[in-house]
Parts: structure tokens; C-alpha cells; sequence
């Protein structure tokens, strides 16, 4: 059964701005209200772009909603994370 949204509305309830969240390719909606959680509570969240997505499902939904601060490549998110969290 899909799991992140709760996985993302946990650690929005426990970390609050004190984390970040990452969406990336998969079938469905699973994660995104969970991501919405996290940028609600002050995370950053990242999704992966329709570019370098397999399947644009999740990360779809998920910026939809408004839940990613930021879109990214792939090839991209890990740079991104490591100066977020240098920068911190």
C-alpha cells in the first residue's frame, strides 16, 4: 500500500522546518498531500520535472497542488540538497 504521504505527514508533524521533502517519479498521487503537510509547516520540498520523470504522476500532482518549492532534474536534486544543507 502507498506510503508516503505518511510518511511525509510525520515527519511534517515532528521536524516541522527541520526538514526536506522529495517527491520523485511514481504512478498515482501517493506523497503529495503529505509534501503539502511539509511546506506548510516551513520544509523544503522538492519535486523531480516531467523531463527527467519516468512517470510524471506523483511529482504531477504534487505540483499542482502547490506542495514543491522547488522542481528539479534529477541529475540536480542532490546538488540542490547538499547546498541546502551546508547553507544551514
Amino acid at each position: 500500500r502507498p506510503s508516503a504521504t505518511i510518511l511525509f505527514s510525520s515527519v511534517a508533524k515532528v521536524y516541522n522546518a527541520n526538514s526536506i521533502g522529495v517527491i520523485l517519479t511514481g504512478m498515482g498521487e501517493d506523497g503529495a498531500t503529505g509534501l503539502a503537510e511539509m511546506r506548510k509547516n516551513g520544509s523544503k520540498t522538492i519535486a523531480q520535472d516531467e523531463a527527467t520523470s519516468v512517470i510524471f504522476g506523483m511529482p504531477k500532482v504534487a505540483i499542482e497542488m502547490g506542495a514543491a518549492e522547488e522542481i528539479l532534474p534529477i541529475d540536480e536534486i542532490g546538488q540542490f540538497l547538499n547546498r541546502t544543507v551546508m547553507d544551514s
